[in-house]
């Protein structure tokens, strides 16, 4: 069986092997002509699904062989790369290999061994340590370094004194890579070798001690940019490990040492551009040391680097109002990730001189940095913040926003708060305005949320019931179980969600009336706060309304139920045979980790649908026992949509690791 020759394009070939069945006779030798195919992405696709055949042993033997073809370099790397994947089933042959004729094939088993990362492997590696060929005990040490052990610390130490500075080089990126660093004195002296210098600081970082900063403060005064990018990714490195109480020490050492550097800040920009991002790490440390507001902005462009936000905004927070004034003069030149890093920062950084520029940035910035900024002005402690606020509650996406910077401004300025608010109130700017006055005013403005319960506007009445519970829960039940009365759907709503947030011991009781009311939002409001409330007293209403044909109020039933911890395997089967594929999900989603949960996903890989299949496909990847691994491969070869498809390929892959 070879159906590659009869596909001469490249597309045809990855097809031929993506829809290969992994059981069918002479599966394997197909697959091996795939590794050796001109395309990289079919020998790509071969390795993979060498992975998924059920004899690894076999498998496992029949890739050696792959590795001893030279002249085949791109089928000799896949085999490599398909060996990798097998885990243990790997290990004895490529133990075996290690002791092959050829040197070429002994280090490609350490170099394999090393990917595979088995422990196991630690004690084979550490006696091919005595193979005769240099590359080979190379490749052995590095691979040392990532299978880790204590012997392999152990023998990693002991090639810092070989002869071979490949070997003593090789042998500090292993103990790097294993977060050993050998005794402090050996380290330093391996810094004096230019050869060793870059990894000897990779070590050095990963001694928390303030004689190491010391040594590594000395590399940030090098006239050689990579030596100094070294002490940088070691300075990054270490401030990962010192203890935060500790941080203030280590920085004090780091801004003596650059405080004598008059190009220092330049010095930072230029680290702050390398590519290497335990460099750019260790420059916003130092930028953070040295507090220089003219940082601010390549400091705010290092957080394009994901992994280095937090350190972006550690370091901006360092750089004072300067810093805050430097990155409102230049927003709209930053990028979008350093834009967003630099408003978040602003909160900290802003004063009251800040407030015309912040609302000058209201007007262009994009919506998720509107809402920071109107975090930042509630941070000016400025009376001036207070109209543009107030104004900010009428926009419904920024009217959570505005009440909370409410909330903070009034800790310098109640008074203009409450005023700003009550005016707002007054003139029905908008029912924001309630809200923020409750949460500002507290207990005083219970007066003014009680007249207005009963204010002749729907709206009105509503916003007063919902706020009244954040102020009191006393009053806010008594005009909640007024509102549960209430003529308007919008005020009964109102009273039922307030309901659901206070609970108690009479919630159950006074929503069974919502629970039956004759406007849907209601009944749906009703069912999600019997939920949120733990009335369990409710939870036969609740089964009914599994069955409902409205699919909406069953998704809500469901899950509500879920949250009460009463979604039994009878709910689950009801909601499994819902018309309505979304009820079928949240059944999915609510037996999740159970035993039931489980049978239910198996027995829905067949539903019409394929986000249900997908869904059921994700349970028994995160639930699903090895036992499973067949039903789940069955249900991968029957499949046809992609989406469906790629979910049931990572079950397949999770159970097969179980």
């Amino acid at each position: 069986m070879n159906p590659l020759p009869e596909f001469p394009a490249e597309e045809a070939r990855y097809r031929a092997l993506q829809e290969l069945d992994p059981r069918a006779a002479g599966a394997l030798e197909v697959l091996v002509t795939g590794l050796h195919d001109e395309s990289w992405r079919v020998r790509h696709v071969a390795a993979e699904a060498l992975k998924r055949l059920p004899s690894s042993r076999e498998v496992a033997e029949r890739l050696i062989r792959v590795l001893g073809e030279r002249g085949e370099t791109g089928a000799r790397n896949a085999a490599a790369e398909a060996l990798a994947g097998l885990g243990g089933a790997a290990l004895g042959p490529l133990v075996t290999l290690l002791g092959h004729p050829d040197p070429d094939q002994r280090k490609f088993a350490a170099d394999i061994l090393g990917q595979l990362g088995l422990r196991a492997a630690e004690l084979p590696l550490v006696q091919a340590l005595e193979d005769p060929d240099l590359n080979v005990r190379v490749a052995v040490s590095e691979a040392l370094g990532r299978v880790g052990g204590e012997h392999s610390a152990r023998a990693l130490e002991g090639l810092l004194t070989d002869a071979e500075s490949l070997l003593r080089l090789s042998a500090l990126e292993g103990l790097a890579l294993l977060r050993r660093p050998p005794p402090l004195p050996v380290v330093l002296a391996m810094l004096e070798d230019t050869r060793l210098q870059r990894s000897a600081f990779r070590v050095l970082g990963l001694v928390p001690e303030v004689v190491a900063t010391e040594r590594i403060c000395q590399g940030l005064a090098s006239p050689v940019r990579s030596v100094r990018e070294a002490a940088l990714g070691a300075l990054g490195t270490q401030v990962a490990l010192v203890e935060p109480a500790r941080r203030g020490e280590v920085e004090a050492v780091v801004r003596a040492a650059l405080r004598r550097l008059p190009d220092a800040a330049q010095r930072l920009v230029q680290a702050l551009e390398c590519e290497d991002v335990t460099v750019r790490s260790g420059a916003l440390v130092s930028a953070a040391a040295l507090g220089e507001a003219s940082l601010a902005l390549p400091v705010a462009e290092a957080a394009r680097e994901d992994r280095l936000l937090r350190e972006v905004l550690n370091t901006l927070g360092r750089l004072g109002p300067e810093g805050g004034r430097a990155l409102l003069a230049h927003m709209a030149d930053l990028s979008s990730p350093a834009r967003a890093a630099a408003a978040e920062a602003l909160a900290d950084l802003v004063d009251p001189g800040s407030v015309t520029a912040l609302c000058a940035l209201l007007e262009w910035a994009e919506d998720d940095l509107r809402a920071v900024v109107v975090r930042a002005l509630g941070r000016t402690r400025s009376p001036e913040a207070v109209p543009p606020l107030v104004d900010l509650l009428v926009a419904p996406s920024l009217a959570g926003a505005a009440t909370r910077a409410l909330g903070v401004l009034a800790g310098s300025n109640r008074t203009a708060v409450l005023e700003a608010l009550e005016e707002a109130v007054t003139r029905r700017a908008t029912s924001a305005a309630v809200a923020a006055l409750a949460r500002v005013g507290g207990a005083p403005a219970l007066p003014a949320l009680r007249q207005l319960a009963r204010d002749a506007e729907p709206t009105w009445r509503a916003a007063a019931v919902e706020a009244a519970g954040e102020v009191d829960g006393a009053v806010g039940r008594e005009l909640a179980r007024a509102a549960l009365a209430d003529e308007a759907v919008q005020v009964r709503a109102a009273g039922v969600r307030a309901m659901g947030r206070l609970g108690g011991p009479e919630a159950g009781a006074l929503l069974r009336p919502a629970l039956h009311d004759e406007d849907a939002s209601v009944r749906l409001a009703a069912v999600e706060a019997v939920g949120e409330s733990g009335a369990t007293d409710r939870a036969s209403e609740l089964e009914a309304l599994v069955r409902h044909p409205d699919g909406a109020l069953a998704v809500a039933a469901v899950r509500a139920l879920a949250r009460l911890g009463m979604a039994g395997p009878g709910v689950l089967m009801d909601a499994a045979a819902h018309p309505d594929a979304e009820v079928v999900k949240a059944a999915l989603s609510a037996g999740a980790l159970s035993a039931v949960g489980v049978e239910l996903a198996v027995a829905l890989l067949g539903h019409p649908r394929w986000d249900v299949r997908a869904a059921a496909a994700r349970v028994l990847g995160d639930a699903g026992g090895p036992e499973r691994l067949d039903v789940a491969r069955r249900a991968l070869e029957a499949e046809a949509d992609a989406l469906a498809r790629q979910t049931l390929s990572d079950a397949v892959e999770r159970l097969s690791r179980r």
